[in-house]
């Protein structure tokens, strides 16, 4: 008879600290997302103040903002599916090797091996995503348990 009482206890004990953990970590899921959301959005806003204050903007300014806009995406989709979509991050760095690759031939005026590697990387980067893609379609994720 104690011993079932001692069971059940324990079971109701686990249960309560599995429900007090998952709300801890679900507040701290939502509070991240929150704090990066409001960084990407106050970057993006200084890019862009940035920009105004002198009254234009390059190729890479405009870069910039699709850079910005890409992760605003990725923690919008994390946000709503609780799901990392690894390709918004490639494409992140695609933007970001497009915007050094224009940057670097823009300031030097000739292209080097350097902008035929970084291309090269751009166009690895793109067969990534195309295998990502094949294989999501082909072999779909089944959805997780909660």
């Amino acid at each position: 008879m104690k011993l079932e009482r001692a069971d059940t206890m324990n079971e109701r004990m686990h249960a309560f600290a599995d429900a007090v953990g998952k709300v801890l970590v679900d507040a701290f899921h939502y509070l991240a997302l929150f704090a990066i959301g409001a960084a990407i959005v106050w970057s993006a806003g200084v890019a862009f103040l940035g920009m105004a204050e002198k009254g234009h903007a390059s190729i890479d300014d405009i870069l910039l903002l699709f850079i910005y806009l890409e992760l605003g995406a990725m923690v919008g989709i994390y946000f709503k599916t609780n799901h990392m979509p690894v390709r918004f991050l490639i494409y992140v760095a695609m933007t970001a090797l497009t915007r050094m690759l224009i940057s670097d031939v823009q300031a030097h005026h000739r292209p080097d091996m350097g902008a035929i590697l970084v291309s090269g990387a751009i166009l690895l980067l793109a067969v990534a995503t195309l295998v990502i893609r094949f294989g999501s379609s082909k072999f779909p994720s089944g959805q997780p348990e909660r």
